[in-house]
């Protein structure tokens, strides 16, 4: 996957991956990252990358023209002349960020990511420039590099080659749309605090009950608005409609 991000900090993302598992991920060609700063497309001595908005108002508004001509350099050089690359700019008026976003976007062989700054950019951007657009939550940021990680960070962990598993992003928090089970290792005990036995089992088939059904608890105490949002079978229902009539069986420690 090569991914393109026009920022004003392109600083900004030397160190996020430049170690471990991304660092892994681009010197094994499995990513490529490029970075354009947005000034270089200026073409005043100052490289004036802002004004004020019309009709007044606080803060200053990226100018459309390095924006569009910094995307333009980018499908030039690939040679995008169909403009099927998504262009994705990152603002808080986006659709909420989420891990199928992630999968979807994972998908893709090329992405290009418009960092937003100040008051946000010019309207023309978003009408005729970004393909999508891409909030991270319900807060305001400074700018849209953080944002901008995000992103890559939930996306480039799919993609295979970068994790030392295949299997490790399948059982992640929000995969199904779930919150994963609790998580222990050595030692079995701890401060007098033991791991749950089925854990010490040996017994696949009894972990798994005990894995899914702490998945059910789990996501029904911290976020119970996921479980109308899945498709969940016969078993889970009826954990639920249990868990939900007796709210003292909500113990994330004890085994079923």
């Amino acid at each position: 996957m090569r991914i393109d991000i026009l920022t004003l900090f392109p600083q900004m993302f030397e160190v996020p991956f430049s170690f471990g598992i991304f660092k892994r991920a681009v010197d094994n060609g499995v990513v490529n990252i490029n970075l354009h700063n947005i000034r270089d497309f200026t073409h005043d001595k100052h490289n004036v990358v802002d004004d004020y908005p019309y009709g007044g108002g606080s803060g200053m508004v990226l100018k459309p023209e390095p924006i569009f001509e910094a995307v333009e350099s980018v499908r030039n050089d690939i040679k995008d002349k169909a403009g099927k690359v998504p262009v994705i700019l990152l603002t808080p008026q986006g659709r909420l960020f989420s891990q199928q976003i992630a999968r979807e976007l994972s998908q893709y062989s090329h992405l290009i990511l418009i960092c937003g700054h100040y008051e946000g950019v010019d309207e023309r951007v978003r009408e005729h420039l970004a393909t999508d657009e891409i909030s991270i939550g319900d807060y305001v940021l400074t700018g849209g590099e953080v944002p901008a990680m995000v992103v890559m960070d939930a996306v480039l962990r799919l993609l295979p080659g970068v994790l030392g598993s295949e299997d490790s992003p399948l059982d992640d928090s929000h995969t199904d749309g779930l919150l994963e089970y609790p998580q222990y290792t050595r030692p079995a005990v701890y401060r007098k605090w033991s791991v749950p036995e089925v854990l010490l089992s040996g017994n696949h088939a009894r972990i798994a009950r005990w894995r899914r059904e702490q998945i059910i608890r789990r996501t029904l105490e911290r976020r119970p608005e996921l479980l109308d949002k899945v498709n969940l079978g016969l078993e889970d229902k009826q954990l639920v409609e249990r868990l939900t009539a007796k709210p003292s069986h909500l113990n994330m420690d004890r085994e079923p």
